[in-house]
């Protein structure tokens, strides 16, 4: 399946608010996973890998990333876990369809079991931190996000329950910067910045409004991801 949105068969029901993400018993043109992974790579012409966390025929949590922006790393070439991603998810507790940019930090210090969960300095997460700043170019782009575009913040980890932010409480960033570092060391920390959309907003839309509107958004979020990035995204 070549990219073409005239051929994308993608329907509402497939964003299941119970069980998660339809993938299974689907044909290519039907499947998300597949859509936006062929329709960025006709964006940007460069290959993407496809993350996921689910079982079964449906999926929670999708994840999309630059393989040359993981091949660019030294020490982590060959995980995933250092890499800023496009995401897609069903949020099943706060019943929301969310669609963004994630940035993990896994752990500071992993067990002997998974040793590549562990923070490493080539990790895009880093780069994040460092990006954090009052004046800088992301700062000022996460807040016209949020504060204009009703785009949500989360950072922390998710054994905790990740902090939400939106433009009714936006922080300050030296206090999302120091949320991020103090993060528990042994859970699982990350970030993400994504538009949220419930279950009559996805459900009063058809398939192309959709997928239309998950690469839009991901273009919003693109210059966000750039300065995480090792390498930058630019569409040809």
């Amino acid at each position: 399946m070549t990219f073409s949105m005239s051929a994308v068969a993608f329907r509402p029901e497939y964003l299941d608010f119970q069980r998660g993400i339809r993938v299974g018993k689907l044909e290519e043109n039907e499947r998300i996973s597949r859509i936006l992974k062929l329709a960025l790579e006709d964006r940007y012409q460069e290959a993407f890998v496809t993350e996921k966390y689910g079982r079964g025929s449906y999926w929670q949590w999708m994840g999309f990333l630059s393989r040359a922006n993981r091949l660019a790393k030294p020490v982590s070439s060959h995980i995933s876990f250092g890499c800023s991603k496009f995401f897609i998810m069903i949020d099943r507790q706060d019943k929301l369809f969310k669609c963004g940019l994630q940035v993990e930090r896994g752990f500071l210090k992993a067990s002997k079991e998974y040793p590549s969960s562990q923070l490493q300095e080539d990790w895009d997460w880093n780069r994040l931190l460092k990006a954090l700043t009052a004046r800088s170019r992301f700062s000022s782009g996460l807040k016209r996000l949020v504060c204009n575009e009703g785009f949500f913040v989360e950072g922390g980890t998710w054994d905790d329950g990740m902090t939400r932010f939106s433009k009714t409480r936006f922080p300050e960033i030296s206090r999302l910067k120091k949320l991020l570092e103090e993060a528990h060391p042994e859970r699982w920390g990350g970030f993400q910045v994504y538009y949220p959309m419930d279950e009559k907003e996805v459900g009063g839309s058809n398939g192309i409004d959709l997928v239309e509107a998950m690469l839009a958004v991901f273009d919003e979020v693109t210059p966000l991801m750039n300065e995480c990035m090792q390498i930058q995204l630019s569409r040809k």
